[in-house]
């Protein structure tokens, strides 16, 4: 019992005055106003979850990281993650967990890969991807811009983000597809 009421008066020195901060940087990184509050008590859960394991050494970095770590998990839960959402809460560091250029040059090179693997797909496949996961339209809207089916459009989105997964993960995404296109044709033909 006396554990529990020294952790809570932990929290309410070290976290709860921090909340003005951790509400600007909520409101600054997620676009939906309304749901800012109950992002804030997802992150006071989050934080005094860990702190019943262990105590952080400093309080507002792991805040911060907290914050950023949940607002990253509810972007990747929607249907449709934008890259450029992402992309701004991975970058939306407290200043002092500013980027490194180490980490800076490491971001850099992974983004080359992730447009090496677009590259590497074939061109209607590569139009899918560009549609759905970065220009965030839905299925429906996909197929009707590119005049296909739905059905094709689901195909060629599995088909293409486990070619690209593949690629930049450094597999041989060319000969898997390869293989793929033929194991398909085969099937096929003996049908």
């Amino acid at each position: 019992m006396a554990e529990r009421d020294a952790l809570k008066d932990w929290f309410q020195r070290e976290v709860l005055p921090l909340e003005g901060a951790l509400m600007r940087y909520l409101r600054r990184n997620w676009r939906v106003e309304a749901e800012v509050p109950d992002l804030r008590q997802d992150i006071y859960v989050r934080m005094y979850e860990a702190a019943c394991r262990q105590v952080p050494q400093n309080p507002q970095s792991f805040l911060f990281v907290t914050a950023r770590n949940h607002l990253i998990d509810r972007a990747r839960q929607a249907s449709i993650v934008s890259f450029d959402q992402v992309a701004d809460l991975e970058n939306a560091l407290p200043p002092e967990e500013a980027l490194t250029p180490l980490r800076v040059a490491s971001s850099r090179e992974e983004l080359r890969r992730v447009q090496a693997g677009l590259d590497t797909l074939p061109p209607r496949c590569r139009e899918v991807i560009v549609l759905r996961k970065v220009q965030g339209l839905s299925q429906k809207e996909t197929a009707m811009q590119l005049g296909v089916s739905i059905k094709a459009v689901e195909q060629q989105t599995t088909r293409g983000m486990r070619t690209l997964i593949d690629f930049v993960l450094g597999g041989g995404a060319t000969d898997r597809r390869a293989a793929h296109d033929t194991s398909d044709k085969e099937a096929e033909h003996e049908r």
